[in-house]
């Protein structure tokens, strides 16, 4: 088992693969999914980059510690995993919380980053009260108490009914999340603002939304490629929050035509 261990202790797993010689692309889960969520992108751009993928504290084969978490910390776990692992620079791709992790990562350890990719996410998320009431929901009742919900915002109607084995694979990606992990992060969501500090990142920046994202609808994207003087913009039809999976070919295209730019 690849394993990484913080400075708080806490154990991050991660795979690395791919010739080294090639810059490394490293790719960040969202809430409720692990590394494997990456899958489709791992073989789309094995041929470019060297892949590394990780799972976000709190999910997969990672540690989940109980209490809250904060993006401080799920941001500092990527710079010891890039200190851990002697890279000098990643080019960063996260949705949703993977997102706002690249978003701290932009803003306070820009020199460990070639670019930011920054998928179906949000620079600040409210009300409270919602997050207050999913930790609760999640650490009395389970992860299965959630998963059809929020299965349901991640994907459109059409997927859902469609393609069952990736929605099956998800919705094994969520059940098997710890619940303490869930509801750490989600605590993390639920006291981030980043918003005024969008306009230090000054890294080369995509950011992607998928156009039926109920989760984080394309004005949170907006919103952030407005903050980030010259971000580039893509919005994805036919997608909800899980674009990379639902929309793959489109996701990987607009991913790649930014990247591009960077490889030999």
């Amino acid at each position: 088992m690849q394993i990484v261990t913080t400075s708080d202790g806490i154990n991050i797993h991660y795979e690395l693969t791919g010739d080294s010689s090639k810059p490394v692309l490293l790719f960040s889960n969202s809430l409720g999914n692990n590394k494997s969520m990456w899958d489709e992108q791992e073989k789309a751009f094995a041929n470019v980059f060297q892949i590394l993928r990780y799972d976000t504290r709190g999910h997969g084969e990672s540690d989940a510690p109980k209490g809250a978490y904060v993006l401080e910390r799920l941001g500092q776990d990527v710079v010891e995993l890039i200190n851990g692992l002697k890279l000098k620079t990643v080019h960063f791709c996260g949705l949703s919380l993977g997102g706002m992790t690249g978003m701290w990562l932009g803003m306070n350890a820009a020199d460990r980053l070639e670019s930011l990719t920054l998928c179906c996410t949000a620079a600040h998320l409210s009300p409270e009260d919602l997050w207050n009431a999913r930790i609760e929901q999640v650490i009395s009742m389970g992860m299965g108490s959630i998963t059809e919900t929020v299965l349901g915002r991640w994907f459109t109607p059409s997927f859902l009914k469609k393609d069952s084995s990736m929605v099956s694979s998800v919705r094994h990606q969520l059940l098997t999340t710890s619940a303490d992990g869930y509801a750490g992060c989600c605590a993390a969501i639920k006291y981030m603002d980043f918003r005024d500090g969008l306009a230090t990142i000054d890294k080369p920046c995509l950011v992607i939304s998928g156009r039926e994202d109920k989760a984080t609808p394309p004005e949170h994207g907006k919103q952030i490629a407005a903050g980030i003087a010259g971000s580039k913009y893509k919005e994805i039809p036919d997608a909800a929050h899980l674009s990379n999976i639902e929309q793959a070919e489109i996701f990987n295209q607009y991913v790649m035509e930014f990247l591009i730019q960077f490889t030999d």
